[in-house]
């Protein structure tokens, strides 16, 4: 049953992805990967919330939305792979602000999300 619930999370996760990707990127000029960025934000304060709602959640819940929808969602190797494409293109200032701005805000709003499950 696990192994289904990913599946189906991850059916819906990775076309929201690309979806969510290509709506952000198509209304921001620039080198900056603002697509990648909000979608791993977006994962960001869901997994968040499931985790601090944790211990009112069903588990089925936490895999479908944690493990699958979020993980298809979320991308550490695109993050990593335009960050680099930045750097190689000279573009210092972008990179360093998806490098750490991704970092920061992410941390940050994985601890609002999490205060505000945790409420719940």
């Amino acid at each position: 049953m696990t192994v289904l619930l990913v599946l189906l999370g991850g059916a819906v996760g990775a076309p929201s992805r690309y979806l969510i990707d290509r709506y952000v990127q198509r209304r921001r000029d620039g080198v900056f990967p603002w697509g990648t960025f909000t979608v791993n934000l977006i994962g960001c304060l869901i997994l968040g919330l499931l985790t601090g709602s944790a211990h009112t959640l069903p588990a089925h819940v936490v895999t479908l939305l944690g493990t699958g929808f979020c993980g298809a969602l979320t991308t550490f190797s695109t993050f990593g792979f335009e960050t680099v494409r930045l750097l190689e293109d000279g573009s210092f200032r972008e990179a360093g602000l998806n490098a750490v701005g991704g970092l920061i805000l992410g941390t940050a709003i994985a601890a609002l999300g999490y205060a505000v499950g945790a409420a719940l």
